[in-house]
């Protein structure tokens, strides 16, 4: 029964392809169809569809002000600070508790 079900769903989705495939085919043939019944026809009409060549924008143009005080912080001081040795050899530890054994060889 699930079968059945499934075969009318592909055949029904089959049958939409090709009509939307045929659709597809005559609206790339139809300014050479056209073009063929009548001889002194202008098709350029199909080849530019584009909305962007009929709509003409206002173009604002705009100043943009930089006026931005930006305040830089000078770091004369040289603050330099030794390591501690503590913090560095807690993360050594971590990784020699974790053992891993190499792969077997095939």
């Amino acid at each position: 029964m699930l079968f059945k079900q499934i075969s009318v769903y592909f055949c029904a989705m089959k049958t939409v392809v090709k009509l939307v495939l045929f659709l597809f085919v005559f609206f790339l043939a139809t300014p050479t169809i056209v073009s063929l019944i009548e001889k002194n026809c202008n098709t350029s009409m199909f080849y530019s569809m584009s909305e962007e060549e009929h709509v003409h924008h206002k173009e604002i143009k705009a100043e943009i002000k930089t006026d931005f005080c930006y305040v830089i912080p000078c770091i004369s001081e040289n603050t330099s600070s030794l390591i501690h040795s503590e913090n560095l050899s807690k993360h050594d530890n971590i990784s020699a508790s974790i053992f891993i054994p190499p792969p077997e060889q095939v």
